[in-house]
Parts: structure tokens; sequence; C-alpha cells
């Protein structure tokens, strides 16, 4: 069930010629029928249309548009539903999708892997289609060239499986949940555990497909610079609809290590998690350690919660090398040879995906995902959380009992890259990125206001040690409680705009005022245009 007012949503205000013939296709009494007599007329594809193309009378529309939906708040009946469902199969057909959906006045929403904690991918308020890219999923991997060409609706698990199928010693920094979708975690920056050695998934990318407001469909060279700069971490689905991506992969080492280490707050966890804080920014380029920070019942005193703090480590080398880096930099953390697991780097997408060591790695092509009522939330942290600070946030942590927070360290390569050189600008001079999560699985207005309020009252709690002016957010962990655009203005864009993307909003706003002047492409946080 939502829990946002967005009724009044851009009105169709500023595009009443493009959605004239919105009238005629209602009374028609049938979207579908007029939907796919376009669709023939603008491509030439001997695929029969029908068949990939879905209205609420057809058999299995239900299960198409459930099987992407990975945040259950978005299932509810109330929930806004699509007027059609089309799974194109090639460009030309994303093409023709664009151009009919304009001829006739229907919203276009993007989906690729459905993960939008929000489900701004596959819900509106407006009437809308969902373009459904689950059918792009082609991945060439050329491990003499250490490139692969990944369309838009792969997973990153099933990149990460072909990256395997050719090379031991190939590598991509990517995010840790297999079931992403490419086109959506591209779309905000991409972060992974490779990120204090090689950066974002966005730094790696050479050539992209886009299909324009007008149907075009172009590579790096004939949609320029600017644009090829703005899909690269500023909201894709704000320009155009991304086909594919060119990725320049990176080398790993045969042997990495990994280890999963919790402390208690009985075992000095405020200290250790202090002590993180300044570690991490000029450590080994090729140690990444997450912290995992929750309320646990404690293993000393059943009848009571306590802290934990959750070390999850990814190293690019072997397990002596890591246990005699750490023994120097972190004593406190107390890490033996015994407490890690040397694997390849392969193996070890599995491991961080929770999956155990006797797992196959064919479970990176499933795509099945046990989805959640769920709400997250982002703040970045640039000066060191005090121990006092720390002992309050404990203690708030026990008394919520049901939030938790993922702390995910920075330094390395993202001190060496410049704010502007792509649209994601959270680089230099921050610590971490703080995720917040909360979760449930009971259905209601009664239980998700609880969950969401427990969780607001926790950011809430962290203003005072995170970021400021503007209080930054990553686009990735989408939050429309930092700003929703209901008349697709610039002022309106602006608020939520500056949090994602700081300095680069404006140049995000010159590029979308180009490339989609009419507006066409939006969503409750898409970069408006400078018109609006």
């Amino acid at each position: 069930m939502r829990t946002r007012s967005i009724n009044s949503y851009l009105l169709l205000c500023c595009i009443i010629p493009l959605f004239s013939p919105f009238s005629l296709a209602l009374s028609s009494g049938s979207i579908y029928n007029n939907f796919l007599q376009c669709l023939n007329t603008q491509t030439t594809s001997s695929t029969n249309l029908a068949t990939i193309l879905y209205s609420k009378q057809t058999t299995n529309y239900n299960s198409v548009l459930l099987a992407y939906i990975r945040n259950l708040r978005f299932t509810d009946p109330t929930t806004p539903k699509p007027q059609l469902i089309i799974t194109p199969i090639n460009p030309s057909q994303v093409s023709a999708t664009i151009i009919c959906s304009r001829k006739l006045g229907l919203q276009v929403r993007i989906r690729s892997g459905g993960h939008d904690f929000e489900g701004l991918s596959y819900v509106s308020d407006t009437p809308f289609l969902i373009l459904d890219m689950k059918n792009l999923r082609r991945i060439d991997v050329d491990p003499i060239a250490e490139t692969a060409y990944v369309e838009a609706g792969s997973t990153l698990g099933e990149l990460y499986y072909r990256i395997q199928e050719k090379s031991n010693i190939l590598g991509f920094p990517a995010g840790v949940c297999p079931t992403v979708g490419v086109g959506g975690h591209v779309s905000g920056g991409g972060y992974g555990n490779l990120i204090r050695k090689h950066g974002l998934t966005i730094d790696h990318i050479v050539d992209a497909t886009v299909v324009d407001v007008k149907g075009r469909i172009l590579n790096r060279k004939s949609m320029g610079e600017d644009l090829f700069w703005a899909i690269r971490g500023g909201g894709g689905a704000s320009f155009g609809v991304v086909v594919s991506f060119t990725f320049k992969l990176v080398r790993v080492p045969e042997i990495v290590t990994v280890f999963n280490i919790k402390r208690y707050l009985t075992e000095n966890a405020t200290d250790l998690v202090y002590k993180w804080q300044f570690l991490m920014k000029d450590i080994d380029q090729n140690l990444f350690i997450r912290l995992l920070l929750q309320p646990v019942t404690d293993p000393q005193n059943r009848g009571k919660k306590t802290g934990r703090a959750t070390f999850i480590c990814l190293f690019l080398g072997d397990s002596k090398t890591l246990v005699s880096l750490l023994q120097k930099s972190f004593p406190e953390l107390g890490v033996k040879e015994e407490d890690c697991f040397e694997m390849n780097w392969g193996k070890s997408v599995l491991y961080w995906a929770n999956f155990d060591n006797k797992t196959s790695v064919d479970v990176l092509l499933s795509r099945s995902y046990e989805a959640d009522y769920l709400k997250r939330k982002s703040d970045y942290v640039k000066e060191p959380m005090s121990k006092a600070g720390l002992e309050l946030l404990w203690k708030k942590l026990v008394e919520l009992d049901r939030t938790g927070l993922v702390f995910n360290p920075y330094g390395g390569r993202m001190n060496e890259i410049g704010s502007s050189e792509t649209p994601f600008p959270h680089r230099r001079g921050n610590l971490f990125k703080i995720q917040y999560s909360i979760g449930w699985k009971v259905a209601g207005k009664v239980e998700e206001d609880k969950n969401i309020g427990l969780l607001r009252e926790l950011y809430k709690f962290m203003t005072p040690y995170v970021s400021k002016n503007p209080r930054g957010a990553y686009f990735n962990y989408r939050d429309v409680d930092i700003g929703v655009n209901h008349n697709g203005t610039y002022k309106e864009g602006e608020v939520y705009g500056r949090k994602y993307f700081l300095g680069n909003f404006d140049r995000l706003v010159k590029v979308k005022s180009v490339i989609d002047p009419s507006n066409f492409f939006r969503n409750e946080q898409s970069i408006p245009t400078l018109k609006s």
C-alpha cells in the first residue's frame, strides 16, 4: 500500500499536445488493440507482437506484473496497475513502444530487475505502461578485450556467471545481490564490494545504447557525450530507455579472501566500530569491510536485547596477507586465519549473496527472490561518530528493535575520482555510506505505518552525525521521503535532486531539457526540465 499522495503528479499540465489523443484511446474501449495496431505499423519485426503485449484481460497479466515486484508494499489491490505491460525482445520494439506510448498518451515506467525500493519503475497514478526489460538479457563477454556487452534486462548474477564462464581472473565492480537488474543498478551509480579498489559500476562503462523520446536508437557517438555522461549515474529513466551497456571488466587475483565476524556490545563492539571509521579511508585498497549494526537477543541473557556489529570482508589476496595486514592495522578485531576463507572471485560472489560454499555457481542464473514488505533510506558520513554517539546509536537500535544499519566504507579509488566526472557526486570526503533498513511480513496499513515510522525515527536520530546542506542520499536507495515531484517542476525536482546529485543536478537538468524537452520520461523523482 502506498504511503504517499501523488494523485496530482504532473497533471498532464505541460504536455497537453502530446497527450491529446488519450481521451480517444480510452473512449475506444480498447487500449490494447490500439497499441498493438500502432506497434505493427512501427516495427517490421517477425515477432508476433501479441505475445509480448499484455492487458488486464490477458490471462498471464498478473503473473508478469508480479514477477519483478520486489517490495510487497506494492502488491496491494489498491496499488495502481498498468494499462499495459510490454516485454520487448529487441531495441526496435523498444523504439516502437516509445513512439506508440506517446501517440496514445500512456506514461512509460521502465523496469529491469524490479528492486526499486519505492516501486517507481512499476507504479504510477496516471495511466501508464510498464516497459519490462526482462527479455533484453543478452550478455557477451570478450576475455581478450576484457569487455562485456550487457543488455539492461540482465541481472548482476547473470553477468557474474558469464564472466566466470570465460575467465577466472576477470571480475566486475557491482552490487552483491544477484537478482538486481543491470539497468536500474547502473542508473544510480552501482555500488559493491570492489568500490575501494575499482570505484563504481558507472566508472567502467565504455559505450551504451539508448532509445530516446523520438524512438531513435543511439550509441555513445550518436547520443553525444552530454547524454552519455547523464545516463552513468544520473537516473537513466529520466532521459530515455537504456537498452545495453558495454563495460570494461577488471582484473581480480586468482585467490580472494572473505570473512564474517560478529561482535556484541559485551565484546567491545563500540570500540571496534569507532576504530573502523578511521581505518577504512586509508587502508589498502584491496580490502573492503562492510559493517552491519543491528539489535539482537543477548546470547548471555536471553531475556534482553543488545547490539551486534557484523564485519563482512572481501580482500583481493590470500588469507595470510590479510591477517598480517589486520594484525598491524586492526588488531582489536582479532582476525585469525581460521576465520578466513580463500576462494576465487566467483565463489566470493556467492559468499556475499549468503550462499554456502557448496552452492553451485548456477544459482546466479536464478531470478527467484523472496520478497518482503520493506523500506530503505540512506545517508553519507563525513566525520567519524564519537564513541558517545555510537553508544547512543546502540541504545536507539535496541529501543526501536526492528531497524538495522549497514555502513559501507569509502576511501581508495573513490577518493581519486572527481565528483563531477559522472553524475554520482558522493566520492571524495566521505568516510562511509549508510543504508537504513526495515522489513516485515504482515500486510496492512497499520503494520506499514508502524515499521516505516520506526525507520524514520532512526533516520531523524542520525541527523547530527551525517552530511548537511544538503543531507545527501544515494539514488539507488530510492526514498520518496526526501522529496516528490507532483507537478514536474524544477522547484520540486530540486528538493530531492540536490540530495541525490549535489552540484551535478543543474547539468542533469540541462541535458534533460535538450534530450526530452516535453518531459515524457518522468516519475516522482525524475530529473525535471528547465521549462517545467
